[in-house]
């Protein structure tokens, strides 16, 4: 609690925070003898997702585009004292699809927990977006999960074995995403498919379930990202002589006061996928401190995506 969480002369403490790192919920070796393939497993939120998995004792398989960042994050994973194995994976492709399944099964078996966290994302108008840009986007967000999901669903519908899905998810497929209409459309996508994917596969005993992080900062962020959280903190810096009003950094704009740990997004995961989800099918987890749901009491002024971004008024 701070001067800086002050309202009126009245210190707000917000939601408490996190228990330490390597603390868990979960009973010890809960997954013990389970494989979890978790796609852009390399970095950022998919790595800490992962790591969770990991102290409970599962085989990893992790997936990314980029070998150099795969290696890091085994030998960083393997440093928990689980198996990881790393696998280079385009998820657009079918065909590479296949084979990160092949190369799961040939070292672990067939993953019975598969994590979609692997996404591309970057901050346009939608006046400017080329239909390369929008492709690309949609290609990996929503057409990568549903390879990966489908793979997945095949292959343990043909075993005749269980298995769960979570889908890591963006609050903005519920209420649009100005500057990101091509990650919005896509990640509204992929929460369709998680409650489309829940009924048709929840008699083969496949449970399908969304995970969607709020602010959660992290060494991988994008360029863009934090370049948007830094406009954003300067447009709104000024205090003027409302001395009551903390600074206008990240944890300051969030309900909870405060912004979140990947270990939390991590920790969710594993309870989703855990013996104590088992009844939990078709759901979206959203993990934010309430920030989607803020609003005002009186709406701030309207400003342009391409003010916010920084760009020239649109001459065609």
């Amino acid at each position: 609690m701070t001067d800086e969480n002050a309202r009126g002369g009245v210190a707000l403490p917000g939601l408490l925070g996190a228990p330490p790192l390597g603390a868990s919920a979960l009973p010890s070796g809960t997954y013990d003898r389970t494989v979890v393939l978790v796609t852009g497993g390399g970095t950022g939120l998919g790595k800490a997702i992962a790591a969770e998995f990991a102290r409970l004792g599962a085989d990893l398989v992790i997936a990314s585009r980029n070998a150099d960042r795969l290696k890091a994050a085994r030998d960083e994973l393997a440093a928990l004292g689980g198996r990881v194995t790393a696998a280079v994976c385009d998820i657009r492709d079918p065909r590479r699809v296949r084979e990160v399944f092949d190369t799961a099964g040939e070292a672990y078996g067939l993953p019975d927990v598969l994590v979609n966290n692997a996404a591309a994302n970057f901050p346009v108008p939608a006046e400017d977006m080329s239909p390369r840009a929008w492709s690309a986007v949609v290609d990996i967000t929503l057409t990568g999960t549903f390879l990966m999901s489908r793979e997945f669903g095949r292959r343990h519908l043909a075993a005749g074995t269980p298995g769960s899905i979570i889908d890591v998810g963006a609050s903005y497929a519920w209420t649009g995403g100005p500057g990101f209409a091509h990650s919005a459309a896509a990640k509204a996508g992929v929460k369709s498919l998680v409650e489309t994917l829940a009924v048709e596969w929840g008699p083969y005993g496949i449970q399908v379930n969304g995970l969607v992080p709020g602010l959660m900062p992290h060494d991988d962020m994008t360029a863009d990202i934090r370049g948007n959280l830094e406009r954003a903190e300067a447009a709104g810096g000024h205090r003027g002589h409302d001395q009551h009003r903390p600074p206008d950094d990240k944890a300051a704009r969030q309900p909870a006061l405060r912004v979140g740990l990947p270990r939390e997004l991590g920790w969710a995961a594993t309870f989703l996928a855990s013996p104590y989800a088992r009844f939990i099918t078709g759901h979206t987890l959203v993990v934010d401190g309430a920030n989607w749901q803020r609003r005002g009491l009186v709406s701030p002024p309207v400003v342009t995506v391409r003010e916010q971004l920084g760009r020239a008024v649109f001459e065609g």
